[in-house]
């Protein structure tokens, strides 16, 4: 049988200016994907609806529907890995677009090299890589989380997770107990920490509990290291 890894990764591009779109659909190319293009946000959700896609890119500001709006709509029905293009530069615009389900954002201008990386990072997250040896099933109290199969219950409920969110989780509860700061979980889940800010996995870590915890204000799995980072509860402790 096939890995998923032999299957070129498909990804919709959307972005209002014709130009943007020629600068970023050539590399992405050159990589060897395949791209699909919109040029505003309605014809983003059409393309969507049309096919498979490993990873969306969005531009924020595009006519008809906004990027954060289109990343709304397509997180309420998908997991697949969706990176948002701002050119502002005011914190909250990030942060906006990472509350409605966005893995990850580059702030224009950004180089191509960056851009590629980028890409690379987010479909590794997607789930184009083999997971090594890392654990296929995990269990702590009322959570059990497959690996293998993206799956996660919580007190006997199926729970959908982000593709961001379950990586997060998977990174923590791998190695309960440890304390995994800010830094080292940008570095392990999105490739690099130098592009972005610190509070995108307090963004992230903040649905998580949500999803998870019965009261995410005392929470009993994902627990916060003041001024360090998170750990995941070990069992000699629960």
């Amino acid at each position: 049988m096939a890995s998923r890894s032999a299957r070129t990764p498909k990804i919709l591009l959307a972005d209002d200016e014709e130009s943007i779109q020629k600068l970023l659909t050539y590399p992405l190319k050159e990589e060897g994907y395949e791209v699909v293009s919109a040029l505003d946000g309605q014809e983003a959700l059409e393309r969507f609806g049309e096919g498979r896609y490993d990873l969306v890119i969005l531009d924020v500001m595009m006519p008809k529907v906004d990027g954060v709006e289109v990343c709304r709509r397509i997180r309420a029905r998908s997991e697949v890995p969706i990176v948002i293009l701002t050119a502002k530069g005011d914190e909250a615009d990030k942060i906006e677009g990472l509350e409605v389900g966005a893995d990850d954002y580059i702030t224009k201008p950004f180089s191509l090299a960056e851009f590629k990386s980028r890409v690379k990072a987010a479909l590794r997250r997607g789930g184009l890589r083999d997971r090594g040896a890392i654990q296929t099933e995990i269990e702590s109290g009322d959570l059990a989380i497959d690996v293998e199969r993206r799956k996660v219950k919580v007190r006997g409920k199926d729970t959908t997770l982000t593709y961001i969110e379950f990586e997060i989780l998977v990174a923590l509860a791998s190695e309960p107990g440890k304390v995994m700061s800010r830094k080292q979980l940008l570095e392990d889940i999105w490739g690099a920490s130098g592009f972005r800010s610190p509070r995108t996995v307090d963004v992230h870590m903040r649905h998580l509990r949500e999803k998870l915890e019965k009261n995410p204000k005392k929470p009993e799995y994902l627990f916060t290291v003041r001024g360090v980072g998170y750990r995941f509860r070990d069992e000699e402790a629960a």
